[in-house]
Formats: structure tokens, C-alpha cells, sequence
């Protein structure tokens, strides 16, 4: 019979970690290796790295190479819905730049986007960022709008 653990053990809400967590500063200068350095510091793989890496690149290229902090919700939206209206990009990869972006003002920048959903709060999210029903390319399959 194995003796009981449960006077050593913390409380099990106390060994999970909190959700504010604080983050050491930035060492780096430039945006795109402060990214790097804050993937690495939270043991993400290296192939995501070069993932984020590409989508926030392309993002800062896709607005005229316009620092980040400049901009905000309405120019990520506008990006996605170019990625999925006129690229025609996968789901998949779609939610990939949406996480790049998301990593990099959450993570980086310090600045909280919410998650961009399509629809009521009550509606499945469209896999595609589409304001308008007629620019989704699922509106008839599956978009809620």
C-alpha cells in the first residue's frame, strides 16, 4: 500500500501557473529578433519561429513597412482579409498568420488583441476573417455571417 502524499503536496491549483505571468524584458533592438528572442525564451520550436517569423514579416510588408505599434486591430483584420479573400489561403495557414500576429502583440508588443471572430459570439468562427458575407470564400458552405 503506497502512504499517502497528500500532506507533502501543495493544493493542485497552486503547482499550474498563472496566467499572468511576467515576461523579462527584451534585450534585442529590432522587432523581428525581439520576436525570435521571446519564441525561444517560451520554448517554442524552431519551425514555428521561422513560421511567425515570415507572417509578421510579410504583415509589416503588406502595410507599407508600418512599425507594428502603429497599428492595431483594423490593419490585422484588413490582412486576413486579404490572405483569405485575394490569396485565397488555406484555413490552416490562415490561423497560423492569425497566431503569428496574435504571439506578436500579445507576447512582444504588450498590446492585447481580441480573437477575431466572424459573427455573433453565440456563431462557429468562420475559418476566414471576412467582414463581408459576399468576400468569404465559405459563405456558402459554412460561414456564419
Amino acid at each position: 500500500m503506497l502512504p499517502s502524499l497528500s500532506g507533502s503536496m501543495p493544493p493542485r491549483k497552486t503547482l499550474r501557473p498563472t496566467p499572468d505571468v511576467r515576461l523579462p524584458p527584451l534585450q534585442a533592438v529590432k522587432l523581428l529578433d525581439q520576436l525570435r528572442e521571446r519564441i525561444r525564451y517560451l520554448h517554442y520550436s524552431r519551425r514555428t519561429e521561422e513560421a511567425y517569423v515570415y507572417w509578421v514579416r510579410a504583415f509589416i510588408r503588406w502595410h507599407g513597412l508600418r512599425h507594428p505599434a502603429e497599428m492595431g486591430g483594423p490593419e490585422v483584420e484588413a490582412y486576413l482579409t486579404y490572405l483569405a479573400a485575394e490569396r485565397s489561403l488555406a484555413p490552416s495557414s490562415h490561423r497560423q498568420a492569425l497566431s503569428a500576429l496574435l504571439f506578436l502583440y500579445g507576447k512582444v508588443l504588450g498590446v492585447s488583441l481580441p480573437w477575431l471572430l466572424v459573427g455573433h459570439p453565440d456563431a462557429k468562427p468562420c475559418p476566414y476573417f471576412c467582414p463581408k458575407r459576399a468576400a468569404c470564400p465559405l459563405a456558402r458552405n459554412s460561414c456564419s455571417m
